[in-house]
């Protein structure tokens, strides 16, 4: 029995420990090392303990010898009382000195302050307790080693693998007392080294548990430990059982009575069944003659029935292999035929092809001849709408003119009302919503005659116009008014999206917008660039739009010739429109409204409507 704890109750019981009477070398599986010492201690005996006193020229040194010489006693060190409250009998307390207290230096290797010596101190007690080591087990009477184990390298704690011993035959494996040579190499060794020779009998092992880790109990060094089905066995002690004779068999038998035997019926029991043994065995040896005398006379058949059974088989495996080859050459020929016929289509579909690149290039000439034709088409119609915008636009600023206001930069009127550029403070408030609705329905005009769709949608009345916002999201209401209302921020934020459109206007000329607030300059240099040109403006006539008739007047004519326009059709550059338009506005420089543009402040927030 082993020594644990009781896991029903939770107390720790001592249990004797367990002799195994019937241990056999056949019952070894295996066979383990823990605490590994691969230096023994020294075998010399020492007679006393080692002190100063035995050290040679001891009390040699000066401090020593004029301590001797004035006759004080030397005390020696005590590091495990306090230093500090040691005081002379002999002295008064108060003279005497107050001794600091000091602490025993230490010298483990890993308290050393240099972490090099401290790194290589500790490797080299990992290396002295670290070695290569295998064992070989030896029997009585066998001159060679019945089991020899692998090499277990740089450990501790080797464990080795397990092994059947029954493989060595009966007269080996029945045997209960073996020879253990336990062989260990570190690094400063050159060769192996006989570390342990253990000589015992099993029936001398001590148990340990099931598990090593159900033993808690500190093991010695070199420990050997045996691994049987039933769990793990050690030699604590080295003693052999003692085996202690009956003691009742032993008196009677000098006392001269009669021992009680068995009866005659066990005997006769026992023969029989001795005689049933006898007799099965000797059935068993005449089956077996049989047995041997029919195959040896049928040896021939035997064979036949073999190599029959052999051509069976190799049959069999033939016609699956020539199953599996007819397999791939039907896959094969299937693969051909696809491949056949898929080049035959590609070659009916090149043919194809060929035939309408023949065709297609037969009608390229005409088709050459109509590409021009249309392109001089296009160019034409393309110069003939650029006209007619240009009519339109000239139209518009008849209808809706925009002048500058005298000694006013940047301000406008459209149809004689003057506009704010986004300034809405102490105006008339019926002159803006006139010059808001005139301005709505320009815009509107406009995007109708540039094939523009506006991203705001506008509705002019006059000075009743609204503007919607069907873009921005987690808006409380789509409308706004273009007059100025009660709520500022509703009317701002309308103008806002007016300028929006005229921006987009713009933007779709390839026109850049310095301010955005600046509502009539920048709608002033939208119709400016639309109406820029030299050639002749159609005219409208009844029944459809035409040229102008040779010699009729034609509007405006002191656009026509103007230094600053293009070729007929195209925009001017937004420089020399910014430039004109100074002129018009009593000799403004373009760089002052530049600076004043991108000076100015932007829309209030109020109307920053998301």
């Amino acid at each position: 029995m082993d020594t644990g704890v009781d896991h029903d109750t939770g107390s720790r019981r001592e249990r004797p420990w367990l002799f195994a009477s019937n241990r056999k070398l056949r019952h070894v599986h295996g066979i383990s090392v823990r605490n590994l010492v691969v230096t023994p201690p020294p075998n010399r005996a020492r007679g006393k303990t080692i002190d100063d006193d035995d050290i040679p020229n001891a009390l040699k040194t000066p401090s020593k010898i004029l301590a001797r010489n004035q006759n004080r006693s030397l005390h020696p060190s005590r590091s495990f009382t306090d230093l500090k409250s040691r005081t002379s009998q002999d002295s008064p307390a108060e003279t005497q000195p107050e001794v600091r207290s000091s602490r025993r230096r230490s010298t483990l290797p890993w308290s050393d302050p240099n972490p090099r010596t401290r790194q290589i101190r500790l490797e080299d007690i990992t290396s002295s307790r670290m070695a290569d080591t295998w064992f070989s087990l030896h029997c009585e009477d066998v001159d060679v080693p019945v089991y020899v184990s692998e090499v277990v390298d740089n450990a501790t704690n080797p464990s080795f693998r397990s092994f059947d011993m029954n493989l060595c035959g009966s007269r080996i494996s029945r045997l209960d007392s073996l020879t253990l040579k336990l062989w260990a190499k570190t690094v400063a060794m050159p060769e192996y080294v006989l570390l342990v020779e253990l000589q015992l009998h099993l029936r001398s092992l001590q148990f340990l548990g099931k598990t090593l880790e159900s033993f808690h109990q500190p093991l010695p060094a070199n420990s050997i430990l045996f691994h049987f089905p039933d769990g793990v066995y050690t030699n604590l002690t080295d003693l052999p059982p003692v085996e202690t004779p009956l003691s009742g068999s032993s008196q009677r038998a000098t006392d001269g009575t009669a021992l009680p035997t068995s009866s005659y019926d066990a005997l006769m029991r026992l023969a029989n069944l001795d005689e049933c043994i006898q007799d099965a065995l000797a059935t068993r040896e005449k089956l077996e003659m049989q047995i041997s005398a029919i195959l040896e006379k049928n040896e021939r058949a035997l064979a036949t029935l073999g190599n029959a059974a052999q051509a069976q088989d190799r049959l069999s495996y033939t016609r699956q292999a020539v199953t599996a080859e007819r397999r791939q050459a039907r896959a094969a020929m299937k693969r051909k035929e696809e491949l056949i016929a898929s080049i035959k289509a590609r070659k009916e579909a090149m043919s194809q092809g060929r035939h309408v690149q023949d065709k297609a290039r037969s009608h390229l000439p005409d088709a050459q001849e109509k590409l021009v034709s249309s392109e001089q088409l296009l160019t034409h119609n393309a110069d003939e709408a650029k006209g007619q915008i240009r009519r339109i636009s000239e139209d518009l600023l008849a209808i809706y003119p925009i002048e500058p206001i005298p000694d006013k930069p940047l301000a406008f009127t459209i149809a004689g009302l003057a506009l704010p550029n986004s300034s809405f403070d102490d105006v008339d408030r019926e002159a803006v919503a006139a010059a808001l609705g005139y301005t709505s329905h320009l815009v509107y005009l406009l995007s109708f005659y540039l094939s523009v769709t506006l991203p705001y949608p506008v509705n002019p009345h006059l000075s009743t116009s609204l503007i919607q916002d069907p873009v921005s999201a987690s808006l409380p209401q789509r409308t706004y008014p273009l007059h100025p209302v009660n709520v500022q921020y509703r009317f701002e934020y309308g103008v806002f999206l007016l300028n929006k459109n005229i921006e987009f206007l713009l933007g779709k000329l390839g026109l850049r917008v310095l301010d955005i607030r600046h509502t009539l300059p920048n709608l002033k240099y939208l119709l400016y660039v639309l109406t820029a040109g030299t050639a002749e403006i159609p005219a409208r006539k009844a029944g459809g739009i035409r040229g102008l008739i040779a010699g009729r007047l034609t509007p405006d004519m002191s656009r026509r010739g103007s230094t600053d326009s293009a070729v007929s059709g195209e925009l001017v550059q937004p420089r020399k429109a910014w430039e004109s338009m100074s002129r018009m506005n009593g000799g403004f420089h373009p760089d002052k409204a530049k600076k004043s543009l991108t000076t100015a402040a932007s829309p209030s927030p109020s109307a920053r409507v998301a």
